[in-house]
């Protein structure tokens, strides 16, 4: 029997799925053909779910640590002794310390509205320190809207109208691949499309034409463009007059970016940013689709905000097919009935997640003395993850992890939850590649004793004595809630048709800008009064920051992005997916693999003073001289050595507070293969 459901990972897809079911058994998933948006095709990824979901390595039921911290060695124990333990911890530590001694960590493992946020209220009650959820696109957020205001951008479906698009630091077929079709569409019909990108990745390399920038100067190349545009009368003079602010004061800002200069800081040839503003400026229907690339430096939102000031230039905001996205979706968005934030004490701390490694070794006052991960992998996400698992190594620090499978994380834990996967519960999904939300049912029952989200967490309100109606809420509950939201986006949606489970379209227009911006102003913003107002520049700025830890000890740049065959830390515990993966390997230059005496497939450390990890060393032209790149995040416990956020920094972004993950300085050298447990 096939039975429909929705992808819950991390990413803008949010694919509609078909589940084949026999016997009680997932044995095989494919891709839905009535979704309107992802058509009936899925990831590689996703069709690895059946031996996700039934793995024999799969925690089923909960487990109580019987060795030391980080040994990984654990016996199973009941349910209820479980949840009397976590229970009996979170009473004694606030009583000694305050409840602000207990911290949880969660993010994106789970990307349904009900179990994603499952756990806010129960948090807020007992108040217990916030978290603030930053690690992935506040940054991005942030500098977007000071530009051009919050909500959805140009539909991805509205560039199959364009004759010029631009993928500006995005992999979109390892990581939005639901859009490539609607890009090949315009292609067909005579569109150019242009990669920006510092390496050349599975996009670039299909693209008519890349530009390999250097990491942290996309805004330098998009004043640069912007100064060529202006120079040369390219703009939209009655769109610029009508719906923009500061276009004088922006036109003296780019004036100070000529293509020389930009060329010196971006790492290209003159010719080649002139060939891009001009095929920009005079394209009939410019498209952006920006990726989260640039805003992973240290003045990212900047970077951001840079960008998406292009199409006003051009007037591209008023062209079918013109236009730029970053993010889609967005309803329902009034979840307070689920997290309730009036339930949490007003004077609460609040830690951002970036900054969990110092929460866990310098954070006083009161220090974390209780630590509850869930839908998250912190000991291989988090970045400085040297402080990390030093925090996650604290003998006077009880750890609670639900999960499905023994992780990095897990092997600190004190007890063990067994999570349910998105296939055994209730949920509504909405995305943000896509202006679509869907409902999915179980498929199957969970898998031994793991229990849904909500679940453990109404079991712990229970044991904790709250007594508030959010704790008894249902999954079908939470989601008609869900579906009375006040916002216009979800005006006209039909909630039994959500309920039925199939696809149902938000009220978003394609071109979402075409009625104004929800700036300040009512209009695009060259020039930013609320910026200034929190002491930040007004107007773009093109000034790489480098990361500035360990000085010229460090020559190389050192990027994370995306791995084909992981999502995240996701899919590592997939053997068949681990095995077509490969070990860790980094990708370097021949010239700076040659002046370091490294041949391909030589095992190699790279290091700086946050840490040090090992990969085996892949010598290629699709990097550049001076940047190593490391696709995905492999699990340090399966790759001898260490994960790649060893190397990242805890120094938040210019905007939004979120991690500069791909801001960082390194070195490299060889590694003696009798030092090493690495094999080619």
């Amino acid at each position: 029997m096939w039975k429909r459901a929705v992808c819950t990972k991390d990413c803008p897809d949010t694919c509609g799925l078909l589940v084949k079911v026999e016997n009680g058994r997932i044995v095989s998933v494919k891709g839905d053909p009535d979704h309107p948006y992802t058509t009936g095709f899925i990831c590689k990824k996703a069709g690895f779910f059946p031996e996700h979901i039934h793995s024999p390595k799969r925690i089923t039921t909960p487990l109580k640590r019987t060795g030391p911290k980080g040994s990984g060695r654990f016996e199973p124990m009941g349910w209820d002794e479980a949840m009397k333990e976590v229970a009996f911890r979170m009473k004694t530590v606030s009583s000694e310390f305050g409840p602000e001694a207990i911290l949880p960590y969660s993010f994106a493992g789970h990307m349904g509205l009900v179990h994603r946020h499952a756990g806010h209220a129960f948090f807020n009650r007992l108040g217990a320190s916030g978290l603030d959820y930053t690690i992935c696109g506040p940054a991005a957020s942030a500098g977007f809207e000071a530009s051009l205001g919050k909500g959805p951008s140009t539909e991805i479906q509205w560039a199959s109208q364009s004759d010029y698009i631009i993928i500006w630091g995005s992999n979109t077929l390892t990581t939005n691949v639901h859009a490539w079709p609607f890009f090949n569409k315009a292609r067909k019909a005579g569109a150019t499309l242009i990669v920006i990108d510092p390496y050349r990745n599975r996009t670039a390399q299909e693209a008519d034409v890349h530009v390999m920038i250097k990491p942290g100067t996309d805004a330098a190349l998009a004043l640069s463009m912007m100064h060529i545009i202006i120079e040369q009368d390219l703009i939209d003079h009655n769109f610029i007059a009508r719906k923009t602010i500061g276009f004088e004061k922006l036109n003296l800002r780019a004036a100070e970016y000529p293509p020389a200069r930009a060329a010196d800081i971006c790492g290209i040839s003159e010719e080649m940013i002139v060939r891009l503003a001009e095929g920009y400026g005079r394209a009939k229907a410019p498209y952006i689709r920006t990726g989260w690339g640039p805003a992973r430096q240290l003045k990212g939102g900047m970077a951001m905000r840079t960008i998406a000031l292009l199409p006003a230039l051009v007037g591209a905001f008023d062209k079918p097919g013109g236009g730029i996205t970053r993010s889609l979706g967005g309803a329902p968005s009034d979840l307070r009935a689920l997290t309730r934030p009036d339930l949490r004490p007003s004077s609460t701390r609040t830690v951002n997640m970036v900054e969990l490694g110092h929460a866990l070794t310098r954070l006083d006052n009161p220090p974390i003395k209780m630590l509850y991960v869930y839908l998250s992998n912190p000991a291989v996400v988090a970045p400085q993850s040297r402080d990390v698992l030093k925090g996650l190594a604290r003998e006077d620090l009880f750890v609670v992890v639900q999960e499905m499978f023994r992780t990095d994380t897990t092997h600190y834990a004190d007890i063990i939850l067994p999570g349910a996967s998105f296939l055994e519960t209730t949920d509504l999904y909405r995305a943000y590649g896509h202006n679509y939300i869907q409902m999915a049912r179980p498929v199957i029952p969970p898998v031994g004793q793991s229990r849904p989200t909500l679940a453990i967490f109404q079991d712990l309100a229970a044991r904790l004595g709250f007594k508030e109606d959010v704790f008894s809420l249902s999954e079908m509950n939470c989601i008609e809630n869900f579906l009375l939201d006040a916002s216009p986006f979800m005006e006209g949606v039909d909630a039994e048709m959500v309920k039925s489970g199939k696809p149902v379209r938000l009220n978003i227009p394609p071109n979402p800008y075409a009625h104004g911006f929800t700036t300040p102003s009512g209009k695009v913003e060259f020039f930013s009064q609320a910026m200034a107002d929190q002491g930040l520049d007004p107007l773009p700025d093109g000034e790489p920051l480098r990361d500035p830890d360990g000085g010229d000890r460090y020559p190389l740049e050192f990027i994370t992005p995306p791995h084909h065959l992981f999502l995240n830390s996701a899919f590592n515990e997939i053997n068949s997916i681990r095995e077509q993966a490969g070990p860790a390997k980094v990708m370097i230059h021949p010239e700076t693999a040659r002046v370091r005496s490294i041949t391909n497939g030589d095992p190699v450390r790279v290091f700086n003073d946050r840490g040090e990890c090992r990969f085996l060393a892949h010598v290629t032209n699709d990097t550049q001289a001076g940047l190593l790149v490391a696709e995905g995040l492999h699990w340090p416990s399966l790759s001898p050595g260490g994960g790649a956020n060893q190397l990242t920094s805890q120094r938040l972004t210019d905007m939004g507070n979120t991690c500069a993950f791909h801001c960082n300085r390194v070195e490299i050298a060889p590694l003696a293969m009798t030092t090493t447990s690495i094999t080619r």
